[in-house]
């Protein structure tokens, strides 16, 4: 990690449009024209570089967003897909067939959960869901048929911290792929540097940043993101999870301020949740001392990108936390919302939305209090007087 660095990667991509244009042409086109039959030909076949077919497979404006997030990852190579989920669907669908077995995090994004719980065991794949952060629990869940260990680097919304290294050694060993979902930490941690096989995104948190679109990545092998989009047997052409050409050179160009962002979300982050915790309030940051996972955390960070935007405190009551969060919002704090990576700071009851697909008894299992708030810290220029705001709203709210 500390000779990589995500933005440096992104910064020397340089491309030109049609007509010189500082940002690429978009291809608005679904379907492409050829100069001979045979050319078309092996297009379908796979064997023609630099030839485009139909934007289901592929488009210029996909390939420019895919090669920069592969460069950002550190991958050899990436495909864009319309959503998080369509990148997740379709990655685990690729690697696991009928009877197959995969061990994944059991805090993670409930439509995750629900996939994997609810939608696969219809096609005999079974998952089995462990504490991520007790190695021997992961390795006493693998099968002679796992095929997969799926985590996320922080989790959805918990903020548990996945040891992707010995994650990673974990997954040789048994010769098991590793997957990441890295939304919640683009730039600070790079897992396929720390051993991952293939990283996730949802575009549509921090990476895009506006709260515009939705879209996702699969960042892997040459060999992987091929298969994904074979026209005889692959997940991404034969589903269809395809991003649009305008909503691709969209995010492309967000990309460029990424890093800039991600330090002001995690300056801003550090300093509430310090503030928070010294006012009483259960507060969960990995950038926190208190945080259980935090001093493995710092060992796989880019300094540079600190501990991420995302933090959570506990009010103790469901009533509690949805009286703080709609008096944040009237008080113009933030939104009460789902989602992430916005500019303006964003609240929600996962128990009660995000995380909602998990049943009541295992969201207690696994410490998801009923006074949960999960928090997206804002662009906010001055953090003190937002701070000053919210401890107002819990003044009022006899919180403190």
């Amino acid at each position: 990690m500390k000779n990589f660095d995500a933005a440096d990667n992104i910064q020397d991509l340089q491309y030109f449009g049609e007509f010189g244009g500082v940002n690429p042409s978009i291809s608005d086109s679904s379907t492409y024209t050829f100069l001979s039959a045979k050319t078309m030909f092996d297009t379908f076949e796979g064997n023609t570089d630099g030839c485009y077919l139909y934007s289901r497979h592929s488009s210029p404006s996909n390939l420019y967003l895919a090669e920069a997030l592969a460069a950002m990852e550190g991958s050899e190579a990436a495909n864009v897909t319309a959503s998080g989920m369509g990148a997740i669907t379709s990655t685990l669908l690729q690697l696991c067939k009928s009877n197959d077995h995969i061990v994944s995090s059991r805090t993670i994004y409930g439509g995750t959960y629900a996939f994997m719980k609810n939608f696969l065991p219809g096609f005999a794949i079974k998952t089995t869901f462990v504490d991520i952060t007790k190695i021997e629990s992961v390795e006493a869940a693998i099968l002679p048929e796992t095929k997969v260990i799926y985590c996320e680097t922080v989790s959805n919304p918990l903020l548990e911290v996945a040891d992707i290294e010995a994650l990673a050694k974990l997954a040789k060993k048994h010769q098991i792929t590793l997957i990441v979902d890295n939304t919640f930490s683009p730039l600070s941690v790079a897992p396929i540097q720390l051993g991952a096989d293939i990283v996730i995104h949802s575009l549509t948190k921090y990476i895009n940043g506006s709260s515009d679109t939705v879209g996702g990545v699969i960042c892997a092998s040459t060999d992987f993101i091929n298969a994904l989009k074979s026209v005889n047997d692959g997940a991404c052409m034969l589903l269809g999870p395809t991003m649009d050409s305008l909503r691709a050179s969209s995010i492309l160009k967000n990309l460029r301020t990424l890093h800039i962002r991600i330090k002001q979300h995690s300056h801003n982050a550090l300093y509430l949740a310090k503030k928070l915790e010294l006012d009483g309030i259960k507060t969960v940051y990995p950038g926190l001392a208190s945080h259980p996972s935090h001093k493995r955390y710092s060992t796989m960070i880019n300094t540079d990108y600190g501990f991420g935007g995302m933090l959570t405190i506990d009010v103790g009551t469901l009533d509690k936390a949805n009286a703080l969060m709609e008096l944040m919002q009237n008080n113009n704090l933030g939104y009460l919302a789902v989602s992430l990576g916005f500019y303006k700071t964003l609240f929600s009851a996962p128990g009660t939305s995000t995380s909602s697909e998990i049943p009541l008894e295992e969201q207690k299992e696994m410490g998801l209090t009923d006074g949960l708030i999960r928090i997206s810290i804002g662009l906010d220029n001055d953090i003190e007087r937002t701070y000053q705001s919210i401890k107002a709203c819990m003044k009022e709210l006899k919180i403190l």
